[in-house]
């Protein structure tokens, strides 16, 4: 019985083996062609790059196969790739061209010709660089962009280093509903050059890449081209909050409140950061709220103010830039007494003289009227003697 049991067992094994050697085998004979024609193309849009690539050619019997794309891209010192897998035979995104950008391709084939195993083919590879021109030193230097109360988008920029007296900077610019890159209309000048960017209107132009380049002209010398991209909304920089109100209730409450700045940013887009003084301590908060409660610290304290600023918060952009601060708004607490010794005293004492000279002017006008009186009885009196 226990050799019939074991030959069972080694009949099972062998079936197993068999059948997954089998398995393997036909798998093994399965290969797959990377995609044709991958390439990486520059419509001019200042760094919106097209990856394209055709289909490859696939046997008779994988014609009925799934077959998706594993497309890895990155600009070339980037640690990191970024991956992604569809069907489609294109796929775009924005990269850096001040460096080379470098992607690659594989097919993936899975389905009944793989027996449901995923089939990878080898990578097919791609880089895109601009030629550079000019020497480095010839770039634009500190470039700063602010879109300001997320109505109006400003630029500015040093003029490079090393460049030559005739030198001169253009700004292109290109967001994704743009037909072409378009260039600056309303350049801010110093001393005859470039050195910023004031935009018209941006119609829809938020929530997405918005890319720029600037570029220089010189005839004595080539000049570096410089690209950046941006997202409008993480640059917004708001205007300050106004009307400040300080309302002490019990003598330990505070409620500080403020209006939202004004303009298209929506009020659930605000975060705020206060700055709150009681006498000589000084503390900062952050709220998503238009007001705040504190309590003074001591009930001795003579002075509370605070001062607010405002930033687009984490549900309306990744980033943003502080508004400036408001004005100051300020509590004392010595206010009763300083009416009382200012205002109350003063206005009692002149109350006073004016009843006692209204007293006296009329003691005198009764005093006068007696007088009278009495002298009219003497002439009357006088006028019956006669008689």
């Amino acid at each position: 019985m226990a050799f019939i049991h074991l030959d069972i067992r080694c009949l099972y094994a062998i079936l197993i083996c068999t059948a997954f050697g089998s398995i393997l085998s036909s798998h093994a004979e399965i290969k797959v062609n990377p995609p044709q024609d991958f390439e990486i193309v520059d419509p001019g849009y200042l760094g919106y790059l097209y990856l394209q690539w055709q289909p490859p050619l696939l046997p008779e019997n994988c014609k009925e196969c799934t077959v998706e794309y594993e497309l890895k891209y990155r600009n070339i010192d980037s640690e990191n790739w970024k991956t992604i897998i569809t069907k489609n035979l294109h796929y775009q995104d924005g990269f850096d061209l001040n460096k080379v950008v470098e992607a690659k391709i594989r097919t993936l084939l899975q389905g009944e010709c793989t027996n449901g195993l995923e089939v990878q083919s080898s990578w097919s590879e791609a880089t895109f660089w601009i030629s550079p021109q000019g020497n480095l030193e010839t770039k634009i230097q500190d470039m700063n962009c602010i879109y300001d109360n997320w109505q109006y988008l400003f630029c500015s920029w040093k003029l490079g280093m090393g460049v030559n007296f005739d030198a001169n900077y253009n700004l292109y610019y290109w967001y994704e509903g743009l037909d072409h890159a378009l260039q600056c209309a309303d350049y801010i000048k110093d001393n005859g050059k470039n050195i910023g960017c004031k935009f018209p209107y941006l119609e829809s132009a938020d929530y997405k890449g918005f890319y720029i380049c600037v570029n220089g002209s010189s005839k004595s010398q080539l000049i570096r081209p410089s690209y950046f991209i941006f997202q409008l909304q993480n640059i917004v920089k708001p205007l300050p909050p106004d009307h400040l109100s300080i309302i002490v209730k019990n003598s330990e409450d505070v409620n500080l409140k403020w209006n939202v700045p004004e303009g298209p940013i929506p009020e659930k887009c605000f975060i705020y950061e206060i700055k709150f003084t009681e006498d000589d301590t000084t503390w900062v908060a952050t709220t998503f709220e238009n007001e705040m409660y504190v309590t003074r610290t001591s009930n001795e304290s003579q002075q509370v103010c605070f001062i607010v600023r405002s930033k687009m918060n984490i549900y309306c952009s990744d980033d943003g830039i502080w508004s400036e601060w408001s004005n100051i708004q300020c509590w004392r607490g010595g206010i009763r007494k300083e009416v009382l010794y200012f205002f109350l005293i003063p206005f009692a004492f002149i109350l006073f003289l004016v009843l006692l000279i209204t007293c006296l002017l009329l003691y005198k006008q009764k005093v006068l009227l007696k007088m009278i009186f009495h002298k009219k009885q003497e002439v009357f009196s006088h006028q019956e003697a006669l008689c």
